[in-house]
């Protein structure tokens, strides 16, 4: 790497994080002491745009740049996402951007991952050949950790836009609900929940058959959340896959309506994905560390989430079945779940029973991942704070998944994710609802016809998990909230 010029270097103390207030907005990069209108070359540098993040570009050589991601607004201590474009390129012309303020030491970059690419005329995003991207400790950054990326123009008239990892905005969800809501599915329903401090719609939806919305009728609950970290995007597509199948015409889905009701929040913290924000609201504040008191006016969308969880909890006709909170990971790979830890070995035992079945139906799943804690540093996440809260009926997970790629099982190769293959893991996660809840019907009445693979999961069930055929789950509920028998015409996916 070139050596850098006095101008990319503070000549200060003060971490280069405190100087950046804002993104980019059209701006050119010129070489030290050029004057005039910017050529064919002078690269142009944009974030001020939704979910976009860029706060300051040097010149290096007409080859290098730095560029240095903008904190999380009202705090200097997370910068991660970047998303930005650069246009008025040369055809062909070859830069190397480092990214240089990383406020993570580890990172999926050394483990080959890439940032992802799209332009005008090639609209779908990819990622970058991993061989192109470098991820070091740089002497010229106080030794800083720096993702560094070759890349090559090819065609002048293109807009080139750089992302962390694939965007999912705040527009993007309200379009794709717009249009769910267009459907008018009888077993879809859609209102607000409430505001963020600027004003952005909390969506909390509803799917279920209608019927079990009738005054009196019980109701199993599953809660499910997303996006309370704003810049990990990846858990909006999984929380899409997970919407787009249970609002299908699949046999697996219209059983899974029947039987259950699903609440889902598919952004927890609009403003801060709007803003670009990697960690934090609008006001600076992780939002996942302050469930057990959030302010109504501070964190107005977690106060409304907990509000309704909390409602639920004390209505006698509704059981919580399941709460779980998506997030995507920045040093590890594949998906995995968090849960937490339980006095009564019984109940920690069947905790696990989910993430099993979950890894049997998607292989981008690792159960050997999935890991149970409860450090005081994660005392104010959803999971553990609900945890604590729910009774001994109620399961409350973190799911995990990688910002870069699975390694298939039995092989060392890695499969970076897609968009469809992050949406994808959504649908097997609703799938093994039924799974989950076909296993613990068992118990009650046997399911016709039950095949040899069913046959597998009830036997690890019951001698897998459990210290005798008396601790199965259905047996462990309270009776007033007895496992609903599925339909026996469907068969296991």
């Amino acid at each position: 790497m070139a050596e850098r010029s006095k101008t990319a270097d503070t000549g200060s103390d003060i971490g280069i994080d405190e100087i950046i207030t804002g993104n980019l907005s059209k701006y050119p990069v010129v070489p030290p002491g050029y004057y005039g209108q910017p050529k064919k070359g002078h690269l142009l540098f944009d974030a001020c745009f939704e979910s976009g993040n860029l706060g300051r570009v040097d010149h290096i050589t007409d080859f290098e740049y730095d560029l240095f991601i903008r904190p999380d607004t009202c705090n200097p201590r997370f910068r991660v996402w970047f998303n930005f474009t650069v246009e008025n390129v040369k055809e062909y012309q070859r830069v190397i951007f480092n990214i240089v303020n990383f406020s993570k030491t580890k990172s999926l970059y050394r483990d080959g991952m890439a940032p992802v690419v799209k332009s005008t005329s090639r609209p779908k995003w990819q990622r970058l050949p991993p061989k192109n991207v470098y991820y070091y400790r740089c002497p010229d950054h106080r030794k800083n950790y720096v993702m560094s990326f070759a890349f090559c123009f090819d065609l002048e008239e293109d807009v080139y836009q750089f992302a962390y990892c694939y965007p999912y905005t705040y527009t993007r969800l309200q379009h794709y609900l717009d249009n769910l809501q267009k459907r008018n599915m009888d077993y879809f329903f859609r209102e607000f929940l409430g505001c963020s401090v600027q004003q952005r719609k909390l969506d909390l939806l509803t799917i279920t058959n209608p019927v079990n919305l009738r005054p009196g009728v019980e109701q199993k609950v599953v809660f499910i959340t997303a996006r309370v970290h704003p810049g990990e995007t990846p858990s909006s597509f999984v929380c899409q896959g997970i919407i787009d199948f249970l609002v299908s015409p699949h046999p697996i889905a219209k059983v899974l309506r029947d039987h259950l009701v699903f609440k889902i929040a598919p952004m927890l913290n609009p403003d801060g994905v709007y803003l670009g924000n990697y960690r934090c609201s609008l006001m600076g504040f992780d939002l996942n560390r302050h469930w057990v008191d959030p302010s109504p006016w501070a964190h107005p969308t977690l106060h409304g989430v907990k509000q309704l969880i909390v409602e639920m909890y004390n209505n006698p006709k509704i059981s919580l079945e399941f709460y779980i909170d998506i997030h995507a990971h920045s040093t590890m790979m594949n998906g995995f779940m968090y849960g937490n830890i339980f006095e009564e070995e019984e109940r920690f035992q069947r905790q696990a029973i989910f993430p099993k079945l979950l890894c049997q139906n998607a292989e981008d799943f690792s159960f050997s991942s999935t890991s149970f804690n409860r450090d005081a540093v994660k005392a104010g996440t959803g999971r553990r704070f609900l945890g604590g809260l729910l009774d001994d009926t109620s399961y409350c997970y973190t799911l995990e998944v990688s910002f870069y790629s699975y390694i298939v099982g039995g092989t060392t190769s890695t499969v970076p994710y897609t968009e469809e293959s992050y949406m994808k893991l959504g649908r097997n996660v609703a799938r093994t609802f039924l799974d989950y809840y076909r296993l613990n019907a068992i118990s009650e009445r046997p399911l016709a016809p039950i095949s040899s693979t069913w046959k597998e999961k009830a036997f690890c069930h019951r001698y897998g998990y459990n210290q005798g055929p008396g601790n199965n789950q259905a047996a462990s509920k309270p009776e007033k909230k007895t496992q609903a028998s599925l339909k026996d015409h469907i068969h296991s996916p």
